[in-house]
């Protein structure tokens, strides 16, 4: 676990999975938010974490988000109406959903990468919104599940201060980069509508909001 706003190179790249010296190439580039105490570079955990979230969220995906089909990823029982005041407690009760379904083979990876993931950086984007997500190899295809809070979750910490009320869990194979990322683009584009969020905090049981989902579909 990371401690404080600021992070070494080493740390950046352990978190981002590249190289330390990838991570030095895009500093000195300014390809990446960094800045010098001294010779020494180092990075503001919540710049990082806004610049992740650029890079996921880019409005030209690897393909066009209308290639994800909900009906796949997505099913009315892994829709988790959640009233827990904390982070910790409301990401559990979702790894748990998720590690029932025959995608997930480690149910105790999956659960200590979202935590993990977490511990380093808020996945909160703003907007009420949180997006947890992994790539892992114990994962044979990608799978989703969304998250409804009754209550405001105020300990995401997201940079715009707003209470998570929504959140999207993800976890694919290592494999699916592309259809991750693309995954990840699709869900986000509703989910910053302001009506269509009110319409799913709404809803009153699973299968309603799942209708919203599909008929969302066709709304972009």
């Amino acid at each position: 676990m990371f401690e404080g706003d600021i992070l070494t190179i080493e740390e950046v790249a352990k978190y981002l999975r590249v190289s330390e010296r990838t991570v030095y190439d895009w500093a000195q580039k300014g390809e990446i938010p960094a800045g010098k105490i001294g010779t020494v570079w180092r990075f503001k955990k919540s710049e990082i974490e806004h610049w992740v979230n650029d890079r996921l969220t880019a409005s030209k995906p690897p393909q066009r988000s209308s290639v994800v089909q909900l009906e796949t990823i997505v099913s009315p029982d892994r829709i988790l109406f959640l009233n827990n005041l904390s982070k910790h407690d409301a990401l559990l009760a979702m790894v748990d959903k998720l590690a029932q379904l025959p995608q997930v083979k480690n149910a105790q990876e999956l659960a200590k990468e979202i935590f993990k993931r977490e511990e380093l950086m808020s996945t909160a984007i703003g907007r009420g919104i949180a997006v947890p997500h992994v790539r892992l190899s114990s994962v044979t295809d990608l799978v989703v599940s969304i998250g409804i809070s009754r209550t405001d979750i105020v300990d995401f910490k997201p940079l715009d201060d707003e209470p998570v009320r929504l959140i999207l869990m993800i976890a694919a194979a290592y494999k699916q980069r592309d259809y991750y990322l693309q995954t990840i683009s699709f869900f986000s584009a509703r989910f910053k509508n302001p009506m269509f969020r009110a319409e799913l905090l709404a809803a009153q049981d699973a299968q309603a909001a799942y209708e919203l989902l599909l008929k969302s579909q066709h709304c972009l």
